[in-house]
Formats: C-alpha cells, sequence, structure tokens
C-alpha cells in the first residue's frame, strides 16, 4: 500500500481543514477524506508516495471538486442555516471557532465557481504550489493561477462604483461599537449608542412565537438585543446587495442580515430580515 496508516492519520486534521474550506461543511469534509482513504487504500501503484501529505491533499481536493461540480449539475444553491439541521451547525461553528476561521470568507467561498474555490484555497491559504493546483483541475499552471487570481479578486475586490458614492451610509465606527456591545449584552453602552427614538424592525420569522415585529425606544431595544448575543457573535460583516451591514453566519451559512442605520452620532434604525438565496455577497 503507497500510504500508511500513520501516514494518513498524520495527514488527517490538515486535509479535513482543507477539505472544509473547499466544501463549506464538517460533515462533508469528514465524508471527503474518508474516500481519499479509500482511493489510498485501492490505489493499483506500490511504488512508494515521496510526500504523502501533498499526494492525500491532492487526491482530497479532487473529491471535493468532484462534489462542488456535482452541486453545480444538479443546480444546488449554496445552502442557507435555516436548512440545514442543528446538528449540522454546531458541527460547523465548532470548525470555525477551533481552527479561528473567517465566518465571511467562509459565506464568500460560497460563491465562487469549483476552480477557483479549489485554486483559491490550495494556493491562498494552504500555501500549495500551482503545480499540483493545475493537476488537480485537470488544466494547466496559468489556468490554475487564472482561477485563484478571479477567485481573489471577488473575494476581496471594491464594490461598484455606484455603491461607493452611495449617499447616507451608515457611520462605521458607531455599527462596529453598536455590535461590539450587543455580543457582550452590554444594555448600558447600546442605550448610550442608541438614539432616544431608535427603532428596531424584524421579520417575524426571526423571533420567538409573538415577538414583536418593532420595536421603539432606546431601552427595549438595548434589553432584546441582549437577549439574542449569541446569535450576535455568530454575525460577520459584509457587503449584501451594495450595502454594508452584518450577516449573521452560524457555522459560515447566511442566515440573517442586521442592517443598521446611524443619524447625528447614534443609531437610529436596525432593521433584520432573512437572508433570501438570491442576496449578494461581498467583502466590505
Amino acid at each position: 500500500m503507497p500510504i500508511t496508516v500513520e501516514e494518513f492519520e498524520t495527514a488527517r486534521p490538515r486535509l479535513l481543514s482543507v477539505a472544509h474550506r473547499m466544501l463549506g461543511s464538517a460533515q462533508d469534509a469528514q465524508d471527503a477524506v474518508q474516500t481519499a482513504w479509500v482511493r489510498a487504500v485501492t490505489a493499483r501503484s506500490c511504488a512508494p508516495i515521496e510526500n504523502p501529505s501533498a499526494w492525500l491533499t491532492t487526491v482530497t481536493a479532487r473529491v471535493c471538486l468532484d462534489e462542488l461540480r456535482a452541486r453545480r449539475r444538479r443546480d444546488e444553491a449554496p445552502l442557507l442555516a435555516d436548512a440545514l439541521p442543528a446538528a449540522d451547525l454546531a458541527a460547523d461553528e465548532a470548525v470555525l471557532r477551533a481552527e479561528d476561521v473567517s465566518r465571511a470568507l467562509m459565506v464568500l467561498l460560497d460563491r465562487l465557481t469549483p476552480p477557483q474555490r479549489i485554486a483559491y484555497v490550495l494556493h491562498d491559504l494552504f500555501s500549495t504550489p500551482f503545480d499540483r493546483i493545475a493537476e488537480v483541475l485537470g488544466g494547466t499552471v496559468p489556468s490554475a493561477k487564472k482561477h485563484a487570481s478571479r477567485a481573489r479578486l471577488r473575494l476581496t475586490g471594491a464594490p461598484q462604483a455606484e455603491e461607493q458614492t452611495a449617499t447616507g451610509r451608515p457611520d462605521p465606527r458607531i455599527v462596529d461599537a453598536f455590535m461590539a456591545a450587543a455580543r457582550t449584552g452590554d444594555t448600558r453602552a447600546m442605550i448610550r449608542l442608541l438614539a432616544p427614538d431608535s427603532v428596531r424592525d424584524a421579520e417575524a420569522a426571526l423571533l420567538p412565537h409573538g415577538g414583536r415585529t418593532t420595536v421603539r425606544g432606546a431601552s427595549d431595544i438595548a434589553a432584546e438585543t441582549a437577549q439574542f448575543r449569541d446569535r450576535i457573535r455568530a454575525a460577520c460583516r459584509l457587503t449584501v446587495n451594495g450595502r454594508p451591514m452584518y450577516v449573521i453566519a452560524p457555522g459560515g451559512r447566511p442566515f440573517a442580515t442586521i442592517e443598521i442605520s446611524t443619524a447625528g452620532g447614534q443609531v437610529s434604525r436596525i432593521t433584520l430580515r432573512l437572508v433570501r438565496p438570491d442576496d449578494r455577497f461581498d467583502a466590505s
């Protein structure tokens, strides 16, 4: 057998990290790595492999590429958080926290084409040389470089010119300060940042049964927000449909948006809504 059990177990943590970034799911990553191991066990070649970790990474990446392409053939949109079982979300959230993975990055990676995602993850996140990436993609080195470059532009590119010049944009310092207070449930800090006549609007689907879709006044908004600090801890800053806001994304899966308006150095309105499948996400 070209790969030993010991070599596979040594490489497994890295393989799981690679597969998770490629597929966006802890469970799918486990399945991909297991498939890679089966392929290693059944490989016909008896020649020794100089770099087992690199060989297994290549095989795992090919498995992930096949899965990403299959999703695209099935015309599957990226799954939103409310479409996943709680156990799957918990597993994905555990990976983000344990490996300190960017929540925003996981949301944006889902918007790449399969070759772009593979090339970006392998090169930019795991320092894989382009000749090996080209081997995974079944193309040339220049083509692999182009996929990674396009991915980079989509992940970090500037918003459209008309979006950059939009008027009435919220003060990011006030917004970030409010979100920082909301994550810890600091009601006093939130009340100082909220205008006395501020308003919170939310879709009914985001609220407990019988919850008010509109809440008015700094004290009431702060008290309610503190009850949802666990959700807010799963939020990241992104641009959604050209507007800067926070996206609640447990496990890196979009669930809801928090749009905060400011006026006179205070928060004037907070709008919460469910993420739609056709929402467009860009780097903030």
